[in-house]
């Protein structure tokens, strides 16, 4: 499987998001949208809501938690409680290659389960052609405050020919 090529990125949106719990809902409408098989990747600095984004998604797939930062674990698999996917949450912040990517054996769950990577931007994207790309951006330090800007990009044929791979925040 190849990574997906600039041509092949989909519509992106912006999305402001104030709170810790707009974010877990955020993570619920983008649960939505998510079935088996998806791949998605979330960028963002330490402390930007990564994982809180992902505990939202947990929340909405209806999956066993807590769903907490696996980044001493590197992965942690939370089976559905109902009839959809499971979830896969991996932290690659600690893994240096490709190689060691490998070595977690993602591809073995990959078509079962939502797969979620924090910190996979440049590691990942040759376990799926179609993923859906998460960052989150933090205002800088001179801006007080919580709000998050949150961008959603589907990469792939999956994420073209979806209806709208983006997200409605909480309206």
């Amino acid at each position: 499987m190849g990574s997906g090529h600039d041509s092949d990125r989909g519509p992106s949106d912006r999305i402001a998001v104030a709170t810790a719990d707009d974010m877990r809902m955020l993570g619920g409408r983008i649960a939505a949208l998510l079935r088996a098989g998806d791949l998605v990747v979330l960028t963002g600095p330490l402390g930007a809501g990564k994982t809180t984004l992902v505990q939202g998604i947990g929340q909405g797939l209806d999956v066993r938690g807590p769903v907490t930062s696996p980044t001493f674990v590197i992965a942690r698999v939370h089976p559905p409680l109902g009839g959809g996917p499971g979830l896969v949450h991996v932290d690659a912040y600690r893994l240096g290659s490709v190689a060691e990517v490998d070595d977690l054996d993602l591809d073995a769950s990959l078509e079962d389960c939502v797969t979620v990577v924090e910190w996979g931007e440049g590691l990942v994207e040759e376990l799926a052609a179609d993923r859906l790309e998460i960052t989150i951006a933090m205002p800088p330090a001179s801006e007080p405050g919580e709000m998050r800007w949150v961008t959603l990009t589907g990469i792939g044929e999956r994420w073209a020919s979806a209806a709208d791979p983006r997200v409605v925040p909480y309206a």
